[in-house]
């Protein structure tokens, strides 16, 4: 037998150590050769590691959360024969970003009003405490099991029928007969869960508080009437053909991009250690994703130079390629301009984090349908409003509030946006 120590490699230029992410074996664990170790985490990628040889683990670094060193101790194995050291290749990579994308599309408000039945009888006032059953309980099997699961003790329950049913459950819940159990509209308690914060959320974290820390963020939020642009979203579906579905997303980019040609200070990167500001030709437009391990900025490259149809499809290929893992690291990085929104979600307005070292983040809210005064008579309208955060060391709030304000001009006359 021999013990096969294996190093953390070199798995990225300049990189110095990593974080360990996740581990996929135990001390003790059987391991085949190629098979998965251990997920690392760079300031550029996650790294899945695979073993180079086949034996039992007997050792491991650390923990999920732990920093290595390249070239230090990872996984210790024990083999049945010597064996040579070799470099697993290296995978897939993810990158934190800020917000989420989601697709706008307006949405229709909703009430939803709850039938309850109505409370039981009100008990005598020397009854004001009502005491335990002393008779057996009748209830049906369903009825019993809810109980349970809601940890309702059924000897509590009044009814007004021979048995206990599914709507004398409800009125306890509701009105909260009884002592020691939740009144209407109360909670479960939980109990304390501590997570520790590692891989892409320390990430997320880092990043965030990297960015609110050396920035000095300010947001102008404009309306914008979108009931135009609407109107012609809709016409452009209707005859899209093979092509896919247009959201909101694709036309807010085309107004995005053609605006910063009068305005270069938005589309910049700064280097504040160096005490340089690059304003860049091409918007490589950054697309906060949600992701479920967390959000990530796939980079729409040279999102000036594409139609509609053509931003709806690479949204598409890159949002899908950042939620199942698939995004190449070239995919992930080299943002210029970052939009971020919650679709749906998006409130009233937002306030949006920079993705430093960028220097401005755009943030279209959720569509809502409200009435407006034109030409004295009151008519509906699709607002939206529309939110940037800008670094004050580069933007004046001047030039925010007048860029936007020609972002708003092509959206409210779309036609614009498809003038050469």
């Amino acid at each position: 037998m021999a013990r096969f120590t294996f190093k953390l490699p070199d798995i990225g230029e300049g990189i110095a150590e990593a974080e360990i992410v996740a581990w996929h074996v135990k001390v003790g664990d059987t391991v085949e050769e190629d098979q998965g170790l251990a997920d690392m985490m760079t300031d550029k990628a996650t790294v899945e590691l695979e073993s180079p040889v086949a034996g039992t683990v007997v050792e491991l670094a650390g923990e999920a959360g732990d920093q290595i060193s390249i070239g230090a101790m990872l996984v210790v194995i024990e083999t049945e024969g010597e064996v040579e050291s070799t470099k697993p290749d290296v995978v897939e990579a993810e990158n934190p970003g800020v917000e989420e994308v989601a697709p706008l599309e307006p949405e229709p408000s909703v009430l939803v009003v709850d039938d309850f039945p109505a409370p039981p009888p009100a008990p005598p006032p020397a009854q004001a405490a009502p005491a335990p059953r002393t008779e057996a309980v009748l209830a049906s099997p369903a009825v019993r099991a809810r109980a349970k699961e809601l940890g309702v003790d059924l000897s509590q329950v009044r009814t007004t029928a021979d048995r206990i049913r599914h709507s004398d459950l409800d009125a306890f819940l509701l009105y909260g007969q009884g002592e020691g159990y939740r009144p209407a509209g109360a909670s479960r308690k939980r109990p304390d869960e501590p997570i520790k914060v590692i891989g892409m959320r320390r990430r997320i974290a880092e990043n965030m508080a990297a960015s609110k820390r050396h920035i000095p963020h300010f947001t102008y939020v404009e309306e914008i009437d979108v009931t135009a642009l609407e109107d012609m979203r809709a016409a452009l579906n209707d005859n899209r053909g093979d092509r896919p579905k247009l959201t909101l997303l694709p036309l807010i980019i085309v107004a995005v991009c053609k605006a910063i040609p009068d305005f270069p200070m938005i589309n910049a990167r700064y280097d504040d250690e160096a005490g340089v500001v690059t304003r860049h030709g091409s918007v490589h437009l950054g697309m906060a994703t949600q992701t479920d391990a967390g959000l990530m900025v796939p980079v729409i490259r040279d999102a000036q130079d594409r139609n509609v149809w053509q931003l709806a499809s690479e949204i598409r290929r890159l949002s899908e390629a950042a939620r199942s893992g698939k995004a190449k690291s070239e995919e992930l990085s080299g943002s210029t301009l970052t939009v971020t929104s919650l679709g749906p979600l998006g409130g009233i307005s937002t306030t949006p984090v920079i993705n430093r070292p960028e220097v401005a983040i755009i943030g279209p809210n959720r569509v809502i349908e409200r009435p407006v005064i034109r030409d004295g008579q009151i008519a509906a309208a699709k607002l939206m409003n529309l939110s940037i955060s800008c670094d004050h060391r580069v933007v004046d709030g001047w030039d925010a509030a007048s860029y936007v304000q020609a972002v708003r001009k092509l959206l409210e006359t779309p036609v614009l946006l498809f003038d050469q």
